[in-house]
């Protein structure tokens, strides 16, 4: 069996038993980001016996201390913030082993230009306190994602975005995005350095587990449907019809991450660009109906009058608090583990990207994106983060 395919029908991938951890590594990662969707899947995949590129030694960064949901994971944490620049110079120059950078954050402000800045700051202090010292440096992944095409929130409505499906190609829009900074910097940083080579991974909507993420849409969704099953409530869905009827797709955290470590290791990935998703449709009207039934949820489905979560539950903090202490979940607060406004961001016919170029160069990943969307709520309730 590959291992692409273990990945996509859930196989157990194997572990590493404590008396046979390696005392000596192929590759050294560094994720950035590590508390994040993607960061998280990296951080429990790349320790696998058999991941490829492997046996691999991971560190860990995030800018919070570590969380008690990530205390399983094979890594080395290393708390600092990254856009610091004199800390993460202190904290990563010291690394002199990684030879692979896994770069899955990002911040946000209020407006793009900012986010130009922000951005580009936090990935330049990083290579800069990186490349100089890390001799056997192969290989940065850096993960941007689907507004390369659709651009920044706050241009929407005024540029025309590219008509999908989306492919790797397309020029990039006459409008400031920090994706598009990023990728700036990147080449800039790389082509000083000769022998180092890099990928730019575009997941679109992701599917995952991170109570620490600011896009956790699944996660979002459970805490709307547990307040919902706490209360009583019909679990409306909070899109519009053409989001209720029309086809969607999506991209699972672990794929992204095992999507990044095929272009981190494999020769035939270098120095590209690749979307990547699931490779499959679904409708919203499907997965409602899985998240209805993951919380036993019987009265549940779409309403024509608009539904906005931001504005409907902005003062469910202290019944979040009630559930919590309820039902013995980790604690966290409301704002903590919901992001709102991306699940009101579920409007419209989806934009959809391809998967061709990356079927061409090698990687033959998938996820079924229904079974992905119950599996991540499974994870969520087996941490605890939700009931």
């Amino acid at each position: 069996m590959s291992w692409w395919w273990a990945g996509a029908i859930g196989a157990a991938k194997k572990k590493f038993e404590e008396d046979d951890v390696p005392l000596k590594y192929q590759s050294v990662a560094l994720i950035v980001g590590v508390t994040g969707i993607v960061g998280n899947s990296l951080a429990e995949i790349l320790p696998f016996a058999d991941t490829p590129g492997g046996p691999w030694k991971v560190y860990g960064v995030a800018r919070r201390p570590r969380p008690i949901w990530q205390a399983d994971h094979l890594i080395e944490y290393i708390q600092c913030d990254v856009s610091n620049e004199q800390e993460t110079i202190e904290k990563l120059s010291t690394l002199t082993d990684v030879t692979h950078i896994f770069y899955v954050t990002w911040t946000s402000k209020p407006t793009e230009a900012e986010n130009c800045l922000a951005n580009a700051a936090m990935l330049r202090n990083v290579l800069k306190a990186v490349i100089p010292n890390a001799a056997n440096l192969q290989h940065i992944c850096l993960q941007t994602g689907r507004k390369h095409y659709l651009g920044s929130f706050e241009s929407w409505g005024k540029i025309i975005p590219h008509e999908s499906p989306f492919h790797e190609d397309l020029p990039r829009l006459n409008a400031i995005n920090f994706y598009y900074s990023l990728e700036d910097l990147l080449f800039d940083e790389v082509r000083k350095r000769e022998g180092l080579t890099w990928s730019i991974h575009r997941p679109g909507m992701i599917f995952g587990s991170s109570p620490s993420s600011l896009m956790n849409l699944v996660g979002t969704l459970c805490v709307y449907a547990a307040i919902c099953k706490h209360q009583g409530l019909p679990l409306i869905f909070p899109g519009d019809r053409a989001a209720w009827d029309g086809y969607w797709d999506a991209s699972d955290a672990d794929l992204i991450a095992e999507h990044q470590i095929w272009a981190a290791v494999d020769p035939n990935a270098k120095n590209e660009a690749f979307n990547c998703s699931n490779g499959d449709v679904f409708k919203w009207k499907h997965l409602w109906h899985v998240l209805a039934e993951k919380f036993e949820i019987e009265n549940y489905g779409f309403e024509e009058k608009s539904l906005s979560l931001t504005e409907k539950m902005k003062d469910m903090g202290p019944v979040w608090d009630e559930i919590v202490k309820e039902k013995k979940l980790v604690g966290t607060r409301l704002e903590e583990v919901a992001a709102w406004w991306i699940a009101d961001m579920i409007h419209g016919a989806s934009y959809l990207d391809t998967m061709n170029k990356s079927k061409e160069h090698g990687f033959v990943g998938f996820r079924n994106s229904t079974t992905s969307f119950g599996h991540w709520i499974d994870k969520l309730k087996a941490h605890k983060i939700v009931p």
